[in-house]
């Protein structure tokens, strides 16, 4: 088989017409920065559309993370339970917040956190799980949930992946002390970068605000600050951009349950690759994005795969590397000699496939004739 004409990434995202006007309306008003009156709309549009009270927008995933955990007033050394098989930014917020990560393995079959080993890493000093909702499947809310009452533990819910995912009858997002979003482009809703925080504690909310914008002082004392901040604002530009993709949040969710049920049909049989499955009791897979896991009978390793997949002209991404086994972390005890089998070996194994919102039908089977191909 050919190479496909031209190089299909990972995540195309879907911008349209309205997306640009949106945008140029923002620029034309002259309200650009955080002032604006879109970055207002937007955080109560899509706290209403999570049913949660307030919504704070910031300027990244990640800086979200951080204001979480600051705006729990964790102090030095307590504990925060998470899975290591994650994005960096997790454990990143805890340690630049001088708590202590504590990990823990990731299910082989929904790669979310291993509920059954939470209880065993609990101690006098957890004060909090941070619970990311990994490539497209919910985690199990009413074990997690049963745990934080029963240890009387804040809960950080990531749900930056499932934007539009329900748990059961309620959205993920909706369940965290404090919840937190991307709009990376790869994400469902997309303004280039940003993030937002949601919580329906008033005095919470009202730290998290504080902290996004350098706590100033009171009015009469602007500049004398009370605390340290960030200054991890969110532009007008960038919310009108969010507005304007939030209104057709059902359409995007549904294109990305066509993609990755696409894949999923094609590639279910296949005996040599585990895939999350399309659902589970508690919920449906939204396919983030499409991923595969190589396993140990295949006679062929992932990073053959992708290199077969990329002269092709197909882009792929490997998985997350597993925070206990991180370059950046070594210099830290916390994990000196932790095995977490799981998370090391679907983070070897694992990769995926373009799935971005953009996709056309001619490339979903020019990557899935050539996937299979190579597996045959």
């Amino acid at each position: 088989m050919t190479k496909y004409k031209k190089f299909i990434p990972v995540n195309t995202p879907l911008l349209n017409n309205s997306d640009a006007l949106a945008v140029f309306k923002a620029i034309k008003s002259g309200w650009v920065s955080s002032e604006g009156p879109d970055v207002k709309e937007f955080e109560i549009k899509l706290a209403k559309f999570l049913n949660r009270k307030f919504g704070c927008a910031v300027s990244s995933g990640t800086a979200a993370l951080e204001v979480a955990i600051k705006a729990l007033g964790l102090k030095k050394n307590d504990e925060v339970i998470m899975p290591s098989f994650t994005i960096i930014s997790n454990v990143n917020a805890i340690i630049k917040n001088s708590a202590k990560p504590v990990l823990i393995d990731v299910d082989i079959k929904t790669w979310n956190i291993k509920i059954e080993d939470i209880e065993k890493k609990i101690t006098n000093k957890t004060k909090c799980i941070m619970l990311p909702h990994i490539y497209g499947l919910s985690n199990d809310m009413d074990k997690i949930l049963k745990i934080v009452k029963k240890y009387n533990l804040y809960l950080i819910e990531d749900a930056a992946e499932v934007l539009g995912l329900k748990y059961k009858k309620k959205y993920c997002g909706s369940f965290g002390d404090i919840s937190v979003l991307s709009f990376y482009a790869n994400k469902h809703i997309t303004t280039g970068e940003g993030g937002m925080l949601l919580t329906d504690n008033r005095l919470i909310n009202k730290k998290i605000r504080d902290y996004r914008n350098l706590c100033f002082g009171l009015k009469n004392n602007r500049f004398n600050h009370y605390d340290i901040g960030w200054n991890y604002r969110y532009t007008n530009i960038q919310a009108a951009l969010g507005l304007n993709q939030l209104k057709r949040i059902k359409q995007i969710i549904k294109r990305k349950y066509e993609i990755g049920n696409y894949y999923y049909q094609n590639f279910k049989n296949i005996k040599d690759i585990i895939i999350q499955p399309p659902k589970l009791s508690y919920c449906k897979n939204i396919y983030w994005v499409f991923g595969i896991v190589i396993k140990k009978s295949s006679k062929i390793s992932a990073k053959k795969i992708t290199q077969k997949l990329l002269k092709k002209n197909i882009g792929t991404r490997p998985f997350f590397w597993p925070i206990h086994k991180q370059d950046a972390l070594k210099k830290y005890s916390y994990f000196k000699n932790l095995k977490l089998k799981n998370s090391e070996f679907i983070s070897k194994n694992g990769f995926y496939l373009p799935s971005g919102l953009g996709l056309t039908l001619k490339e979903l089977k020019f990557i899935k004739n050539t996937l299979i191909n190579i597996l045959k």
